[in-house]
């Protein structure tokens, strides 16, 4: 469960520090449905850039910006359909898109989901406490951002190996910025920095995406209705969800398959990761190149139980594709194979996870034989625009992108993806995903044996979480009015 304890003084000052700075918060509900936003606030978002460090950007905290980036409104859910042309498979297979929020990425989202609670509750102090955000990139964005907006001081912390853009970003906007050794699977050295700080004697609190339920909770509700609102759009006659896939950087994002199975219960969730470091496929470890993947741990907030697959992606894949999808000489190639042009346009809002993510739902495709009538739903965390670098180096690499290696990408990586590497969870299989958080969260980050297996065996564990989503948006309402700016 998310601490809910109210701190009465700290959030006296919260409430003055928010009141001083022209600050609303919004709900879960308005993250949901920005009709229910306040028209004046509307009106103010007009003069607004989408990623300026304007306090009224907590509002765009959502899957339903108009896509612009400056000035935008609200409207329908931002997604792509990618088409067989493309995929290979008579699935449809659809992703929601992450470059319309603040910072280009969704996990501005699952932050708002881990530090509003403390917020508006006053175990966190704006006034005199730092909000430390340990990442493997994209979240520690969010969490700087939205810390920003809402007048708190920062520390975000990611490993050094990281794209440039990500540390280019964050020095203008995090109040200090650390770098630990290592790149997307070096979790453990990010977790180590954090019980440095703590024995420091610093006045901060951490914001660890991995073990936070905000984290899963905002997913949840947000992500989940998001793409339950696209289903409710897209599905034909005869046609169903059939499932989810989400690659496991925090495991936050997989909670929107866990809402997804309550309208659509006989759907199936998998979570994928890099065959480069298989961890929860093969106990594994390794290092890899998928951006955003946090590996060697399975998270504290991922409901195991109700995962049913599990995968592995060949980092390799997604570094040809990001070519191919960006390149010219791709982009032709594309269109001469028959993708359309459209499509080919929209290809840039797929970052290196999100090309990671459309592969996990062609190989989920391809294992159980989906075709025409079946819907397969993933995420696009976010774009191209924090990779820009990353094309450089690999053209430095490797040379030009030429006519015939977009062949090569296209028919090996897309065409020729193989269901290998896969494995469907039986209830002895998920007890040992499940049962590898003993060793990172029980040994190592100081969580009880006790909850570990609640987590398991309370019925109860994970609901428990999402019905607090009313009483913590009522604790925002409770805290808007006490600012007195609505």
């Amino acid at each position: 469960m998310i601490d809910l304890t109210i701190h009465p003084d700290r959030l006296a000052r919260a409430v003055k520090r928010a009141r001083e700075r022209n600050i609303v918060i919004p709900t879960f509900k308005q993250q949901k449905d920005p009709t229910l936003i306040p028209d004046r606030f509307k009106a103010e978002l007009r003069k607004v850039g989408l990623w300026d460090l304007n306090s009224r950007n907590l509002f765009r905290i959502t899957w339903k910006n108009e896509p612009t980036a400056f000035g935008g409104g609200f409207g329908g859910v931002n997604y792509i359909e990618f088409p067989k042309a493309l995929t290979g498979v008579d699935a449809r297979i659809i992703a929601l898109v992450g470059k319309w929020f603040p910072t280009g990425a969704h996990k501005v989202g699952a932050a708002f989901g881990c530090l509003v609670p403390r917020l508006v509750t006053g175990q966190f102090d704006p006034t005199t406490q730092k909000a430390v955000w340990p990442s493997t990139g994209n979240y520690c964005r969010g969490g700087a951002y939205d810390s920003a907006l809402l007048a708190c001081q920062s520390i975000a912390i990611l490993p050094e190996g990281m794209s440039r853009e990500r540390f280019e970003w964050l020095s203008k906007i995090a109040g200090e910025v650390i770098a630990t050794p290592g790149t997307e699977s070096n979790v453990k050295e990010i977790f180590d920095k954090c019980w440095e700080l703590r024995r420091s004697g610093e006045d901060l609190v951490i914001f660890n995406q991995f073990d936070e339920f905000g984290n899963h909770l905002w997913h949840y509700e947000v992500t989940g209705h998001a793409m339950a609102e696209v289903l409710e759009q897209e599905l034909r006659p005869g046609e169903t969800l059939a499932g989810s896939v989400f690659t496991t950087g925090s495991a936050g994002t997989i909670g929107t398959g866990d809402y997804l199975k309550t309208l659509f219960p006989e759907s199936k969730v998998a979570a994928s990761e890099a065959l480069q470091c298989p961890t929860l496929l093969l106990n594994g470890f390794g290092a890899h190149r998928i951006e955003g993947i946090g590996d060697k741990h399975v998270p504290w907030i991922h409901n195991v139980k109700n995962t049913d697959m599990v995968m592995a992606i060949d980092d390799e894949s997604p570094m040809q594709l990001i070519r191919l999808f960006n390149e010219p000489e791709g982009q032709k190639y594309l269109a001469e194979m028959g993708v359309a042009e459209v499509l080919i346009d929209q290809l840039p809002l797929l970052g290196i996870s999100g090309v990671a993510n459309l592969l996990s739902a062609i190989k989920m495709a391809k294992w159980y034989e989906w075709g025409e009538g079946d819907v397969v739903m993933t995420v696009l965390t976010d774009s191209m625009e924090m990779y820009a670098s990353r094309l450089r180096e690999l053209t430095a690499e490797r040379g030009e992108f030429t006519g015939r290696d977009a062949a090569a990408a296209y028919h090996q990586h897309i065409l020729g993806l193989t269901t290998d590497y896969v494995e469907e969870l039986t209830y002895p299989a998920r007890k040992r995903v499940h049962n590898l958080k003993y060793y990172t969260w029980v040994e190592q980050q100081g969580k009880t044996f006790e909850e570990i297996q609640d987590q398991w065996y309370k019925p109860d564990y994970w609901t428990g979480v999402h019905e607090q989503v009313d009483e913590i948006d009522a604790l925002i309402e409770e805290f808007n009015a006490r600012v007195g700016l609505l």
